[in-house]
């Protein structure tokens, strides 16, 4: 059950989709305005290739926001011998170290070429969305909450040992508990994070992995059986995390990347997670983010959500909280609202 007294605009961004729940308590949590629509990275890629294809120089504008496809498709353009020209804060999407985005061949610049393409880069994607739900005579809610990946400000070391560095600090610091990886407002660190609340001050904005894994307790097989022990993944597109949780407490935590797994290969971390040996550095040798276990929990209860549950995990139970996996992310961040803005 869901007990949120506030309408709220939920956003789960993803490497692949952007997961949208439009919350009014005046209705079931089932009935709910949903909405499944490509990744800001995505979106931002396919206006950087149609510029492409045009043969037009762009010009990246507007907020630090997630890479991955958008990124491949800067390489792209710059290959093709087009100029790519970017604000400070948009180069930032490319790579923390702006001399690296430089070197690249970017010409970070304060105005646009008059012969650019302007494109906008940003995770909230909030004029798209207005109009969006205005065709449909859907109100836009005066509240936000979105959940996003933050590697953290990292631009002369692997960002991947950032991130796993940042969340192990706030579980040591919040004794392992479950809501502990959730700071509001976010770390300074978290530069995609404080991006949104620049534009949305009064978001509640978090990382999508515990997002996705605090929604997942909303399914009431998962909700029992984490009373007396789970094992908990979220197989996203681009990332893998695993709780080892028992009530509101996590014994254990590892986070890979998605496309370096198979079922043999993450079976294989689960259960030396659950035994209590799996390490860090054996993560991030394999590719992935890390590690870090405060105790063994000796339990046979598994379960998975994530676009990728079925090919990672087809036999553990497959989680679907209110009936729908894709918005596992956004039921989390509605319970992270009423932990944090309605206590």
């Amino acid at each position: 059950m869901i007990d949120v007294a506030t309408p709220l605009l939920a956003i789960d961004v993803g490497r692949g989709t952007q997961d949208i729940l439009v919350y009014d308590p005046d209705r079931p949590v089932e009935n709910s305005m949903k909405l499944v629509l490509p990744s800001p990275t995505v979106v931002v890629a396919e206006r950087i290739r149609r510029a492409r294809r045009r043969m037009r120089p762009i010009f990246l504008e507007g907020s630090l926001m997630g890479g991955g496809a958008n990124v491949a498709a800067v390489r792209e353009h710059l290959a093709a011998g087009l100029p790519v020209y970017a604000t400070e804060e948009a180069a930032g999407t490319i790579h923390d170290d702006l001399e690296r985005v430089r070197a690249m061949g970017v010409r970070v610049v304060s105005r646009a070429p008059e012969d650019a393409e302007q494109i906008r880069t940003t995770d909230y994607m909030q004029a798209e969305l207005r109009t969006a739900l205005s065709l449909f005579e859907v109100d836009y809610p005066r509240h936000l909450a979105v959940a996003v990946q933050d590697h953290g400000f990292s631009p002369h070391r692997s960002n991947r040992i950032r991130r796993f560095e940042l969340l192990h600090e706030r579980l040591d610091a919040g004794d392992w508990q479950l809501y502990s990886l959730i700071a509001d407002p976010p770390l300074p660190d978290m530069t995609r994070m404080q991006a949104i609340r620049r534009q949305a001050p009064g978001a509640l904005v978090i990382d999508t992995g515990p997002a996705a894994l605090i929604g997942a307790l909303c399914d009431p097989w998962v909700a029992h059986r984490s009373e007396t022990g789970i094992i908990l993944v979220n197989a996203g597109n681009g990332h893998t995390l695993c709780f080892t949780l028992k009530g509101e407490e996590i014994c254990g935590i590892f986070e890979h990347h998605t496309a370096a797994l198979d079922p043999e290969r993450l079976q294989h971390f689960i259960w030396r997670l659950a035994d209590g040996a799996l390490t860090g550095r054996e993560i991030f040798e394999d590719g992935g983010h890390g590690a870090a276990v405060r105790k063994p929990l000796v339990t046979d209860a598994i379960a998975v959500t994530g676009p990728n549950r079925r090919r990672l995990l087809p036999e553990a139970y497959q989680a679907a909280p209110f009936g729908d996996m894709m918005l596992s992310g956004c039921f989390g961040l509605l319970q992270a609202w009423k932990r944090f803005r309605e206590p």
